[in-house]
């Protein structure tokens, strides 16, 4: 025999509330910023919850009087189940001390049932043959997502609660031996700067072509990697420009100081070799994870960070780079492309808790000018990259324009924008081009 499917609902969660209302008005302050209307099954006192609503909102109390008389006025006695109905509400003992638990009780009953819904639309969207399965498949992730998010209505926080919190964060800190409280970048100067990459940060890391950014990536991402967690950050690379492969040459060329074009053809020294075996064996004990699709979009981006959240773990992610991220919507033009990418970016760095760095283009602005060091304005369709970053880093070359310059070999590392801290003109670097290798320069 099928078993009955029953309706998730805890109608005697509901009179109690009900109740407990009617006996102490105050509580209905409590209870209106945890369940809404709709949270209520049985329609008797999803009507009641309503007319309880009007009332405290018309400045009244609520009591069974000023109900009663409100229900005889608007002539919805009768929908509310009558006298004996509100007789019983009135005159049953519920304790307020439970009321926590009635809510739970019933908000839980009511995200079930929308889930029931939600996921019964859904399977019928999912014979529309005009939709593609990606977007189907993104449709059902997102509308999940909003559900876990309602699950419980938020109320304001006191600042006597934040500054609670922020005694324990100052505390917590304050019990470091260094400074640092996001990830460190294994660059020392530039965690000085910045604390390091925090939790739902934007970093925008952006130069003009052969300055190295992809190579400044990858250093970072290797870097994060081993210096955080024990070794056991989990970083996601996506890369629209190089293959896994490649990204994992620049790597091994990095970490071994093996140049580039000889790992790439194979003629490695015999003394080279055990280099280049340490390196990939150190490499492949790190959480690296490569992804080098040609045709994301911030939503593919997005789910495959969750999937790998929920999977392993993450802690970090990289995206080499923003204006080769496919829009969504074709007709709208790069400057609103963009800014709709960068935005998206920014709110899934705050969903996922995690720092998420987006590698772009400069404009040719820069070479047009005698001073070549970029700033803000330079970022190619920036749109809102500036508005929704909070940190804004850029790489330059002296000798890439000078061939005389007598900083042959070295980088600044420009930090243009940092919500959290100070600015610089630029932290000096070495970069070794050959092997995809940015070292911090020593102080003179």
């Amino acid at each position: 025999m099928q078993q009955r499917l029953v309706i998730p609902s805890n109608v005697d969660a509901e009179i109690a509330l009900l109740g407990c209302i009617i006996i102490d008005e105050s509580a209905f302050v409590h209870v209106v910023d945890m369940v809404e209307l709709d949270d209520f099954y049985d329609p008797h006192n999803k009507a009641i919850f309503k007319a309880m609503s009007t009332i405290y909102a018309n400045g009244q109390n609520i009591d069974i009087t000023t109900l009663l008389s409100y229900l005889e006025k608007e002539n919805l006695l009768e929908q509310v189940g009558g006298y004996e109905y509100l007789a019983n509400l009135s005159n049953i003992g519920y304790s307020t001390s439970n009321i926590d638990t009635y809510i739970e009780l019933i908000t839980d009953a009511s995200l079930r049932r929308k889930t029931i819904n939600l996921l019964n639309n859904l399977s019928q969207e999912g014979y529309k043959s005009e939709k593609s399965t990606f977007d189907y498949v993104e449709e059902i992730e997102k509308a999940v997502f909003e559900l876990s998010r309602r699950r419980r209505v938020d109320s304001f926080r006191t600042i006597a609660d934040v500054s609670k919190q922020v005694l324990f964060n100052t505390e917590a800190n304050s019990n470091q031996k260094e400074e640092i409280i996001g990830l460190k970048t294994g660059f020392s100067k530039v965690d000085r700067i910045t604390l390091g990459f925090q939790p739902g940060q934007l970093l925008i890391l952006a130069a003009r072509p052969a300055m190295g950014k992809s190579a400044m990536a990858i250093n970072l991402a290797c870097n994060i990697a081993s210096k955080n967690k024990n070794g056991h950050a989990n970083v996601a690379m996506f890369s629209l420009e190089m293959t896994a492969e490649q990204l994992v040459e620049r790597m091994i060329a990095s970490d071994s100081k093996i140049q580039l074009s000889d790992i790439k053809t194979g003629k490695i020294g015999s003394s080279e070799w055990i280099r280049f075996n340490t390196s990939c064996s150190r490499l492949s004990k790190l959480g690296l994870f490569f992804d080098d699709s040609t045709d994301l979009t911030v939503a593919k981006i997005r789910a495959k960070c969750r999937k790998l959240a929920v999977d392993q773990g993450l802690d970090f992610v990289v995206i080499d780079y923003l204006q080769l991220i496919n829009s969504e919507n074709d007709s709208k033009s790069a400057q609103e492309a963009v800014a709709k990418i960068s935005r998206e970016l920014k709110l899934m760095a705050m969903e996922l808790k995690i720092p998420v760095m987006a590698l772009s283009q400069l404009s040719r602005a820069v070479e047009k000018r005698e001073d070549r060091h970029p700033i803000m304005a330079d970022l190619r369709d920036s749109g809102s990259i500036e508005q929704d970053a909070d940190i804004v880093m850029f790489l330059y070359r002296d000798d890439y324009y000078n061939k005389s310059s007598t900083r042959k070999g070295e980088a600044d590392l420009i930090i243009a924008k940092n919500r959290s801290g100070s600015t610089h003109e630029g932290l000096p670097m070495l970069f070794n081009g050959a092997c995809a290798c940015f070292d911090e320069k020593l102080e003179e």
